[in-house]
C-alpha cells in the first residue's frame, strides 16, 4: 500500500537518503524545509514545501487539511561546536520547532512520527558499548536539544495523541551508490568527507586529535553506520508504528568501532594514494571509544546494519568526486 509521508530537513543528508527510501518503497514524499542548511538539488522531483518551523503560524498555514500517514522528522540545527555559540538559535529551532511541528501534526490528525535523535544524548559514556539504558546525560547544547525534543515527544504519547520512535544515530557515513546524493556540509565537521576532501585536493588542514588513547592504535574509535541503512531502519520504524504504535528509543549502530587511523587508512585504499594529514592534540570530551547496542533495534524492527566500512567509504568517494564537480558549476 502506498502512503504519503512528510519529511521535515527532507534537504539535508540524511532526510535526502530517506526521500530515495521512501520512493523506492513505492511511498510519497513531501518535503518540508527551511533550506538554511539543506540543498534544494536534494529535493528535485518531489514536492517541497518551504517554511521555517520556529514561525507556527506559517507553518499552520503551509499545512493547514494537508493528510499525511506520517512524520519523519530531521529538521534540526546539529552543529556541536555552534550548538554552544548560539544556543538560542538552537532551542528555538529545534525545542520549539519541535513543539510547533507537534502542535500541527496533531491538529491535521498525524499520529505517527519517527525522530532522528543522536547518541549525543547520552554524553560522556560510562560504557565502552552503549545500549539505550545509559544514563542521558548530554554534555553540549545540541545534545540537550535532541533530549529535550525526544520527552516532548514522549509527553505526547503519554496523552494518547501520537505514536513515535527516537532513533539514536551514532555516525552516519556514506552516499547513495550511484552519486546523487551524498553529505554535504558547511563547514564539515565529520572525519570521512574531511579526509576525503583533502584526498580530492582541497587545501585544507586534516588533523587527526590524539594518537595516545587507549586503544589499540592510539586514535579514538567510533560506529560508523551507513545512511542507506539508516534510512532502512527509518522506514521500518514507521511501519512498526503503524501495526504497532507505541513510543520507542532505539540506537542505530553497526556495533562495530573503527579508529581514526583505520578510517583514515580505508580512505587511502580507495582513492589510491597517501593522505597528508597532522596529529594534533586531543579534543577536550573526546571519549577513547563509542559504540552502539543496535540489539534492542534488532528486536524491535527485525533490522541492522548491512553495509560495512568499505562500502561506506566507497560510496562516499565517487560522491565526494561529484560534490566537487558541482562546487566548480
Amino acid at each position: 500500500m502506498s502512503l504519503h509521508y512528510l519529511v521535515t530537513g527532507g534537504a539535508g543528508y540524511i532526510g535526502s537518503h530517506l526521500v530515495l527510501a521512501l520512493v523506492g518503497a513505492q511511498h510519497q514524499a513531501t518535503v518540508l524545509d527551511d533550506f538554511s542548511t539543506g540543498h534544494r538539488w536534494a529535493t528535485e522531483g518531489h514536492e517541497v514545501i518551504e517554511v521555517d518551523i520556529r514561525d507556527l503560524a506559517a507553518l499552520r498555514s503551509a499545512l493547514l487539511h494537508r493528510h499525511f500517514d506520517g512524520v519523519f522528522h530531521f529538521a534540526a540545527k546539529s552543529l556541536v561546536g555552534e550548538s554552544g555559540q548560539k544556543p538560542l538559535l538552537y532551542y528555538q529551532n529545534n525545542v520549539t520547532g519541535t513543539a510547533n511541528l507537534l502542535e500541527v501534526a496533531l491538529e491535521n490528525d498525524w499520529r505517527h512520527c519517527v525522530f532522528s535523535s543522536t547518541a549525543a544524548v547520552y554524553g560522556s559514556p560510562q560504557s565502552a558499548v552503549i545500549a539505550e539504558e545509559h544514563p542521558l546525560n548530554p554534555v553540549n547544547v545540541y545534545g540537550e536539544t535532541k533530549l529535550a525534543m525526544e520527552q516532548l515527544l514522549s509527553a505526547v504519547h503519554k496523552q494518547g495523541a501520537m505514536h513515535a520512535v527516537c532513533l539514536r544515530y551514532f555516525n552516519a557515513a556514506g552516499a547513495a551508490p550511484d552519486a546523487h546524493r551524498g553529505e554535504w556540509h558547511e563547514p564539515e565537521t565529520h572525519l570521512i568527507p574531511n579526509v576525503l576532501r583533502k584526498a580530492a585536493g582541497e587545501a585544507r588542514p586534516l588533523t587527526i586529535f590524539g594518537d595516545d588513547y587507549d586503544t589499540p592504535d592510539g586514535t579514538c574509535i567510533r560506529d560508523y553506520i551507513h545512511v542507506l541503512d539508516l534510512a532502512q531502519a527509518h522506514l521500518k520504524a514507521m511501519a512498526m508504528l503503524h501495526r504497532e504504535g507505541g513510543f520507542h528509543t532505539l540506537n542505530l549502530g553497526s556495533e562495530a568501532g573503527y579508529s581514526v587511523r583505520e578510517i583514515l587508512r580505508a580512505c587511502e585504499t580507495t582513492v589510491g594514494q597517501p593522505i597528508t594529514h597532522d596529529i594534533g592534540p586531543r579534543r577536550q570530551g573526546d571519549p577513547p571509544r563509542l559504540v552502539a547496542d543496535a540489539g534492542r533495534a534488532g528486536q524491535i524492527l527485525g533490522w541492522r546494519a548491512t553495509r560495512g566500512l568499505r562500502e561506506i567509504v566507497d560510496s562516499a568517494w565517487l560522491w565526494e568526486q561529484e560534490r566537487q564537480r558541482l562546487q566548480a558549476r
